[in-house]
């Protein structure tokens, strides 16, 4: 699939650097906020729209905002480098606050009456969790009121969900509890079932984790929405309803007061779309692994080695589609490969750094072309999805990054600022991934 590039244009980039923590999407904001899921297609926010409560409260500089974005997505590629790896705990660097939590949010209803959150969307996890009323650490002050809910029940031990969950413990009243490791954050949960509503569609029973405890700066304050592949995911709760099928559309960074889309299950999901094969790692099932084969800067295909794009379920390696990224990072040869000819194509203009952004330039300039090569499709990316543009216009940089330097670095990430005004597919059934170009405004 090829799509024509768009025109430089000013990129705001604010940082998520204070949470507002209210949710009040009905008072005085762009009258879009206010639009009503529908069906089984909701509304999805970036965290610093309009729309969204997390918006930040101080203006910083748009180079402050782009190195506060790289030590968060720092993080999260430590955090899903562990994922692969199989460990608890990560290193995260001492004396900063980083705040590594999914950029983009979606409404959810639940317990009966509905209770109204705005959830991270992750697909590089499973299960869901919300903070619940008493909980020890949650900087949110919209809470999850279990005893207002007369739909709501603890799950107990012998349930099997509670095997499904890591590191579960029984509680003194025999219900279910468990702990994890998210980012730079611990987590202790107490698992449970409600009714959940999404959009339209209510789903009652839907187990998920009622926060009691954590610590760190890394779990999103309203709760998570795990859009992963195993047995607590959305997905899998969902089967009879949405046939494991879902797709959605990033809005970017500049559309702040639009929401993309969530559509769940096959229906209303683009017939135009073009596929590459969705990829099984035993060792960690959840994560939605593509056959990266090839990079193209303009019309040169990029001569990456093998080795670094190559899927290999035993080590982990590959590419993962991901939707907490902000930064496509590519493992060191692949991404050296792509950087040295972007350069070759800018000519004699003068390159400069920032932070984790090697490829900089102060001058106008034209520029290449950069296409995704997947087995089965091509998707060639518009500027504003490989480009980072100052408010002044007065910098531009190549908005991708090598992997961070650690022996567990073997996977590319095609992070969201990748994935921004397309609409991608996820089609478990198939085990296929569609993509296509679409503008993300409602």
């Amino acid at each position: 699939m090829r799509t024509s590039s768009s025109s430089l244009s000013p990129l705001p980039i604010f940082l998520f650097l204070s949470l507002a923590l209210i949710f009040h999407l009905t008072q005085g904001l762009n009258p879009k906020c206010n639009t009503p899921d529908s069906g089984s297609i909701l509304q999805v926010y970036h965290v610093y729209s309009e729309c969204s409560p997390f918006k930040p409260s101080t203006s910083l500089s748009w180079e402050e905002s782009v190195l506060q974005m790289q030590s968060k997505d720092q993080a999260r590629l430590l955090f899903l480098s562990s994922l692969v790896a199989g460990r608890s705990i990560i290193p995260i660097a001492s004396g900063r606050q980083i705040f590594q939590s999914p950029t983009y949010v979606v409404r959810v209803n639940v317990g009966t009456p509905a209770q109204t959150l705005l959830m991270a969307l992750d697909t590089s996890n499973d299960a869901a969790w919300v903070p619940c009323i008493g909980c020890v650490g949650c900087s949110s002050s919209t809470l999850f009121a279990s005893s207002k809910s007369t739909t709501f029940k603890n799950v107990g031990c012998g349930a099997a969900q509670c095997q499904q969950v890591p590191n579960p413990t029984c509680l003194g009243s025999s219900s279910c509890g468990f702990n994890l490791t998210y980012g730079s954050s611990t987590v202790a949960a107490n698992l449970s079932q409600d009714t959940v509503r999404l959009a339209a569609d209510p789903v009652p029973g839907y187990t998920f984790g009622c926060i009691q405890k954590t610590t760190g700066s890394s779990v999103p304050p309203q709760g998570l929405l795990g859009l992963g592949r195993g047995p607590l995911s959305l997905l899998s709760q969902t089967q009879s309803l949405y046939q494991s099928t879902f797709s959605y559309c990033l809005p970017s960074f500049k559309s702040l007061n639009f929401s993309g889309s969530l559509r769940l299950g096959p229906n209303s999901q683009p017939k135009n779309i073009k596929y590459t094969p969705l990829l099984k790692n035993p060792r960690r099932s959840s994560l939605y692994y593509v056959n990266l084969i090839g990079m193209r800067v303009g019309r040169r295909v990029v001569d990456i080695p093998h080795s670094a794009l190559a899927f290999n379920p035993t080590t982990g390696a590959g590419t993962i589609i991901d939707s907490g990224t902000v930064f496509t990072r590519l493992v060191q040869p692949a991404y050296l490969a792509v950087r040295n000819e972007f350069r070759r194509r800018m000519g004699n203009a003068t390159v400069s750094s920032l932070g984790g952004f090697d490829t900089c330039y102060s001058v106008p300039i034209t520029i290449p072309t950069i296409t995704l090569m997947f087995n089965g499709m091509n998707v060639t990316l518009p500027q504003d999805n490989f480009l980072i543009h100052s408010t002044a216009g007065s910098i531009t940089c190549l908005a991708m990054a090598a992997a961070p330097d650690n022996v567990n670095s073997v996977l590319n990430v095609i992070a969201n600022m990748q994935q921004q005004n397309h609409r991608f597919l996820f089609d478990v059934p198939n085990s296929r991934l569609g993509v296509a170009r679409e503008l993300c405004t409602n």
